[in-house]
C-alpha cells in the first residue's frame, strides 16, 4: 500500500486518539463488561450487550487507526522549499472572484479534512486546482454548485 500524506497536526491527532482509546476507553469498557457479568444472566442483560458493542467499536477503531498510522507519510511544510507554490500542507488565502470574499484554506490529508474549519482534502477539486499555483494566479475549477474562480492572494507554510 502506498503512503498517505498527512500534516504533523493530523498525525498528532490520530496518535492522541489511539492513545486515549488504548489507555482510557478500552480499560473502562473492560471494567463495564466485568461489572455487567456480575449481574447474572447475560442473555437479558442490556448493560452487558451495550458494553460488548462499545468494546467492538473501540477495538475496530484501534485497528483502523493503527492501519492508517502504519501507512502515513508525515509532511512538515515548514521543511520544504516550495518557492511560493501551493503544496500539500500550505495555507492559502483566496479571493472568490464572484463574491469578492476572502477565504483561507489549509490543504491537508483526507483524514484531517473539515471544510467548516478551512481544512481542505488534497483530493478535493479546489485543492487539486490550487496545487502548484503561485500568488497572483487565478484558479478555475468545477465545484458541486458550478464553476468557481479564485485568485491566490497569499501562500503560507505554517
Amino acid at each position: 500500500m502506498s503512503k498517505v500524506p498527512m500534516t504533523i497536526r493530523g498525525h498528532g491527532l490520530l496518535q492522541d486518539e489511539l492513545k486515549r482509546l488504548k489507555g482510557e476507553d478500552r480499560p473502562t469498557v473492560i471494567r463495564a463488561i466485568a461489572e455487567a457479568r456480575e449481574h447474572g444472566d447475560l442473555k437479558e442483560n442490556a448493560e452487558y450487550h451495550a458494553a460488548k458493542e462499545q468494546q467492538g467499536f473501540i477495538e475496530g477503531r484501534i485497528k483502523e487507526l493503527e492501519g492508517k498510522l502504519s501507512h502515513v507519510q508525515v509532511i512538515d511544510v515548514t521543511e520544504i522549499d516550495a518557492r511560493g507554490k501551493v503544496i500539500f500542507g500550505s495555507t492559502v488565502l483566496l479571493l472568490d472572484e464572484d463574491t469578492e470574499k476572502e477565504i483561507t484554506y489549509k490543504i491537508v490529508g483526507d483524514d484531517e479534512a473539515d471544510i467548516k474549519s478551512g481544512l481542505l482534502s488534497y483530493t478535493s477539486p479546489i485543492a487539486r486546482a490550487l496545487i502548484s499555483k503561485n500568488e497572483g494566479d487565478v484558479v478555475e475549477f468545477r465545484a458541486p454548485d458550478g464553476e468557481k474562480s479564485y485568485e491566490v492572494l497569499e501562500v503560507r507554510y505554517e
